[in-house]
């Protein structure tokens, strides 16, 4: 073999080896590093961009695609420890021409955490209204989607601030009193009743409390290599203290029931998602929140 030829497939095989021992070591080494390179590409798969916006001294992060335009935008509140792009795989469904806002939380990822600042429902709804303000999205009513902690944060929002809502989706929400005592409710309630800041099944600090935390948030069963479970951890545990303190806020008396308490203030067209299966927020009766939604 002609020995140019030999020196183009040692280099050619040279470059092909070097990502891949990359992401070899990576897989290996640092799992959540492919975690969140997982997010960045999804995100500029899908056209998401980042974005920050300050209220004072408050810094919101945000990632959003599209301009307003005659249809309304829509703003999406996450749940319990998660983060605007959990979002990622319900915006790869919605049409391209659409307004999408997904916001971090208050206390998550790139948002300010202050241990100054109220994370109770009533708290973060005040948040969210200051952040609805600073990117000028309430000049006309948009639809609000929220699910779990954020579905409560979403149906308070549109009982207190009915003229910025024009529609409002609620996935599984929390902030509904349980119909019936689940294995899931019994242990939250003790959690509560002792104030262990242990043993918290939604707060993972290993890769097996992580793959009991998915059995319990998914109906479907998968199963995930223990290296991604080891970076979904990795990256979890340092805001582990914020989410136990959070966790304790929400699940206070001044929180637990709050979408309960506003359902007869929510004017906007509303609807219900709730998956038969789930086993985190129980869902109680939907006729309540149908009776006072047009």
């Amino acid at each position: 073999m002609d020995l140019d030829v030999l020196n183009m497939f040692v280099i050619a095989g040279g470059t092909l080896a070097i990502p891949i021992l990359a992401f070899v070591a990576s897989f290996l080494l640092w799992p959540s590093a492919l975690i969140r390179i997982y997010y960045w590409y999804w995100r500029r798969a899908l056209g998401m961009q980042v974005r920050y916006v300050n209220y004072d001294d408050y810094q919101f992060c945000y990632s959003y695609r599209g301009r307003p335009g005659h249809r309304p935008s829509v703003l999406m509140l996450h749940g319990f420890s998660a983060h605007k792009d959990m979002w990622l795989s319900v915006v790869k469904f919605l049409p391209k021409n659409l307004h999408l806002i997904c916001v971090d939380m208050p206390g998550h990822e790139g948002t300010t955490r202050s241990s100054l600042d109220d994370y109770s429902i009533y708290g973060q709804v005040k948040r969210i209204h200051q952040f609805v303000e600073c990117i000028n999205l309430n000049r006309k009513p948009f639809h609000l989607l929220g699910t779990s902690m954020g579905g409560n944060v979403a149906g308070v929002y549109a009982a207190q601030y009915p003229a910025e809502i024009c529609s409002l989706s609620l996935v599984c929400p929390a902030g509904l009193p349980p119909v019936a005592e689940s294995k899931f409710v019994k242990l939250l309630r003790e959690l509560k009743e002792s104030k262990s800041l242990s043993q918290i099944p939604l707060i993972p600090s290993t890769p097996e409390e992580m793959a009991e935390m998915l059995k319990l948030c998914s109906y479907v069963r998968f199963k995930v290599p223990q290296q991604i479970l080891q970076g979904l951890v990795d990256v979890r545990i340092p805001h582990n203290d914020f989410y136990r303190k959070l966790f304790f806020e929400i699940a206070d008396e001044k929180s637990v029931n709050s979408l309960y308490e506003n359902m007869s203030k929510i004017k906007a067209a509303t609807q219900i998602i709730w998956g038969k299966q789930d086993q985190v927020p129980q869902p109680i009766c939907f006729c309540f929140l149908l009776l006072f939604s047009p």
